[in-house]
């Protein structure tokens, strides 16, 4: 995926909901940060960008309205290569504060829409969590890249609301945290 893929997602989502402001929770939130030259290939291969609406009711039918209309194997998905999966701003165990750092995108053709992605460490935090294999390799690609700091990391994951996450989440997460760090720290000194 790259940046222009992210700006028409933004735009069509803000169309679809009908609001100026859209959250950009998943993977590719990342490409508010960086663009797509200077991230690691296996960082943008998803060919799904999940976006919650800013003001969405408890049931999120304004999210499956997403799904409805440029979901998987729709005639968006089709058309360009790259789906919106409508997701829930709960989505996504986040660090406290997330909301004050998120990393606006304003697509250059939609004036008055913003896409309001994650900050890149939050999103880590995230999917530590999540502990999926395909999330781990996410997060270790950006850590060798430099892209993300190990200590932030940490700090973010020490963040996380233990109440959002079901069994072992956060203590592992907090492992792997500290096991990032620790090989980012290795990596620096030997190079």
């Amino acid at each position: 995926m790259k940046r222009a893929d992210l700006d028409l997602a933004i735009q069509r989502a803000c169309e679809i909901v009908r609001q100026s402001n859209v959250y950009i929770i998943g993977s590719q939130s990342i490409l508010g940060t960086y663009g797509e030259e200077d991230l690691p290939e296996l960082v943008t291969l998803s060919d799904e960008v999940d976006i919650a609406p800013v003001a969405d009711d408890p049931n999120e039918i304004v999210a499956d309205l997403l799904d409805g209309q440029l979901g998987e194997m729709s005639q968006f998905h089709q058309d360009n290569g790259f789906y919106i999966q409508g997701v829930g701003k709960r989505t996504a165990n986040l660090p406290s504060g997330w909301m004050k750092r998120l990393v606006p995108v304003k697509p250059p053709g939609a004036p008055g829409t913003t896409g309001l992605c994650l900050d890149p460490h939050d999103l880590c935090a995230a999917k530590l969590v999540a502990n999926r294999p395909k999330d781990i390799t996410f997060v270790n690609a950006l850590l060798d890249a430099d892209l993300i700091d190990g200590k932030i990391l940490r700090a973010r994951v020490d963040m996380l609301d233990p109440n959002g996450v079901s069994g072992s989440g956060i203590p592992l997460a907090r492992r792997r945290a500290i096991e990032s760090v620790n090989r980012q720290n290795s990596r620096r000194a030997a190079g």
